[in-house]
């Protein structure tokens, strides 16, 4: 165990934000903390750090524990360059480093035979440990994960306070991802990521052996990465098996138990109550009744389950645009020595909904602007077509936003003839409550901010709405009301995000935009992730970091024919692999037919819980409650078995 609470309290004033929170993170688990913005996950995180001390509990940390913490708010960084400020790792690598310089020092002016070998000795220790720690490679290390994250080769020499926000969060995770902790504790690390670096750090912490507590809002980034899933919610802590998707299934299930538990609960205080009140003027029923009266006293009162409550809320239609909604020709731009695209050529229909992705730099936000006016090519032509009304959603709208009006203010200015009650069941549906319309707009979070924006573009009639990066400062409910506002609009949709569940969930189509060049796709990002893969994979000429045309046919090319003995060895190979495989390709189809069958049981026996009609002989209930627990523990069982089985066998695969 790397790290424990036991029974840890926290209140801020009358807020209790803990309440009796027990966990424990074990060397190399990569867990999610999830809960709404506001839940306490901050917090949580810096008694974990020891920054604050819980009012009541204990934290219980392994000897000489080093963590790794990337805030969320900026990090300001000045004085080194990027990869100095990456290299100066922790003070434990420094330390050892000094420690092993002195001792090999000393060896080399030491003759006494019995002071040489106790040398040697703490040498090689702290050498083992060094190797442990990554000291002798640091440079190459930090060079691999500084372009991993999107840095090109010539921003290694920049000086840090050069850099935006943004890269100066990427340069601050290099340094914590190079140090190797034993815990990694990291707070919203996509925030400032394009989709290409979070790829990469996907497959990073994947791969690390640092155990990982990881807040983020992003849902593919969770699936991908966590294996276990802390939810916070009105400050108690539950843990649920799985990565997030996984989470939301355990819950609902839970919530669903819980709900027949509290109405199996209901039907017998019914009975009993019912018993009592006929039986209550009986003499000869006198033991009975007090005796089910006693029942009722000492039984434990179940409290009904809280699901979140959905407000339904659909916005009007937008008026109709043209057929064509905008066209660019020939347009390049470019920035100083930099050429974003030339001879640009696109055009967007009326309905098409186009998630606009690429590395950072690659012009996306460029792009946007040229659309609304905002920013000209330097040659070409950007044209709207008939009846186009742009809706435009960038970070700095957050801070154009009248800091003295109310959140009502606000809204009311773009509701035109809306009734009261339509305006607030809309703020409700973007989860501002009765008391927060009330709130002035300087004391907003940047997310109730970004939510009060995207409310007032879609009250505004727009039929060409443009995003970038919506998603930022959103926690997951946020993005839920996003999408669930999108989903029916009826106009034109170009988006920037680097979210991929919204992308999966809105888009149509994928521009990608990389080194110059501007490809359109049909599909969302998991049709183009597919795609690219595919067409990257199978593109023997094409050169690294370069993109397939998505009109060509790519075969497999090569340079020269194969020899014999190539083949030979080749063909071996393979056979070596295939005897390999087969048992263990023999044991994943039988543990697919045994959850399959599994899974059959366990959905009669949900049906059996959902069904009132289980509840009104209580016979039996209890051992039927019983017996879908002992269910769940067989899936989880075989779940296990099953992706460990998979595992294996993707791990032979990457030997193929």
């Amino acid at each position: 165990m790397l790290i424990a609470l036991d029974r840890v309290h926290k209140s801020y004033g009358r807020q209790e934000v803990l309440k009796d929170v027990s966990l424990a993170v074990h060397a190399g688990e990569r867990i999610a903390l999830v809960g709404v913005n506001g839940a306490g996950k901050s917090t949580l995180f810096r008694i974990l750090l020891g920054s604050i001390e819980p009012d009541q509990g204990r934290v219980h940390r392994k000897k000489g524990l080093r963590i790794g913490y990337l805030p969320q708010e900026v990090i300001e960084l000045s004085g080194k360059t990027v990869l100095e400020q990456v290299m100066e790792v922790d003070a434990s690598v420094r330390e050892v480093w000094t420690e092993y310089q002195a001792v090999t020092l000393e060896l080399e002016r030491t003759s006494a035979k019995e002071r040489c070998e106790a040398l040697a000795k703490r040498q090689s220790h702290l050498m083992t440990e060094l190797e442990r720690l990554g000291a002798f490679d640091l440079e190459h290390r930090s060079k691999r994960i500084l372009a991993g994250l999107g840095f090109k080769e010539d921003l290694f020499q920049e000086r840090v306070e050069k850099l935006s926000g943004g890269w100066m969060m990427r340069v601050a995770l290099a340094r914590i991802l190079l140090s190797r902790p034993d815990l990694l504790l990291l707070d919203e690390p996509t925030n400032h990521l394009d989709l290409d670096s979070l790829l990469w750090l996907e497959d990073f912490l994947q791969k690390t052996p640092s155990a990982l507590l990881l807040i983020s809002h992003d849902r593919a980034f969770l699936d991908r990465v966590v294996q276990k899933t802390f939810e916070l919610e009105k400050g108690v802590l539950t843990v649920f098996p799985g990565h997030y998707s996984r989470y939301l299934e355990e819950k609902e299930k839970r919530i669903r138990l819980k709900e027949a538990a509290y109405a199996e609960q209901q039907e017998l205080i019914r009975r009993l109550e019912d018993f009592i009140a006929r039986n209550r003027s009986r003499k000869d029923r006198a033991g009975q009744v007090q005796s089910r009266i006693k029942v009722l006293e000492n039984l434990e009162r179940l409290t009904p389950p809280t699901a979140e409550r959905r407000i339904a809320f659909r916005f009007p239609e937008p008026e109709r645009s043209g057929r064509i909604v905008l066209e660019m020709e020939e347009v390049s731009k470019s920035f100083s020595s930099k050429t974003l695209y030339r001879g640009l050529r696109l055009t967007i229909s009326r309905g098409e909904r186009i998630a606009i992705v690429g590395p950072n730099g690659a012009g996306k936000s460029t792009l946007l602007k040229m659309m609304t006016g905002e920013v000209r090519p330097d040659s070409g032509r950007v044209s709207l077509g008939y009846g186009v009304r742009i809706g435009y959603f960038a970070q700095h709208q957050l801070e154009q936003l009248d800091g003295e009006s109310t959140v009502w203010e606000e809204t009311a200015k773009v509701a035109g003839d809306r009734t009261y009650g339509t305006l607030r069941n809309l703020l409700a549906a973007f989860l501002f409550r009765e008391e927060d319309i009330g709130k002035k707009i300087s004391v907003l979070s940047g997310g109730e901010k970004s939510r009060l924006v995207i409310l007032k573009m879609l009250l505004s009639g727009a039929n060409f709405l443009l995003f970038d990066e919506p998603t930022n400062h959103l926690d997951i409910p946020s993005r839920d009301v996003l999408e669930e506002a999108l989903r029916p609009f009826t106009g034109t949709v170009c988006l920037i995000t680097h979210d991929r569940h919204l992308i999966n969930a809105l888009a149509d189509k994928i521009l990608y935009l990389r080194e110059g060049r501007a490809e359109l796709f049909p599909g969302n990002y998991r049709d183009f992730e597919e795609l690219w893969l595919k067409r990257f994979l199978f593109s023997a000429e094409a050169p690294s970091g370069d993109f397939p045309q998505a009109k060509e046919t790519v075969g497999l090319r090569s340079g020269r024919r194969k020899s014999q003995e190539e083949k030979r060895k080749e063909a071996e190979k393979r056979n070596a692999l295939f005897r390999l495989q087969a048992p263990l390709k023999k044991r994943i189809e039988e543990l697919e037919r045994e959850l399959d069958r599994v899974f059959v049981e366990k959905k009669k026996m949900e049906d059996l819980l959902a069904d009132p009609q289980t509840y009104k002989g209580a016979d039996g209930i209890g051992g039927l409650i019983q017996a879908y627990h002992e269910l769940e523990k067989t899936v989880n069982r075989l779940t296990a078995e099953w992706e460990e089985a998979l595992s294996r066998m993707e791990a032979l695969k990457g030997k193929g």
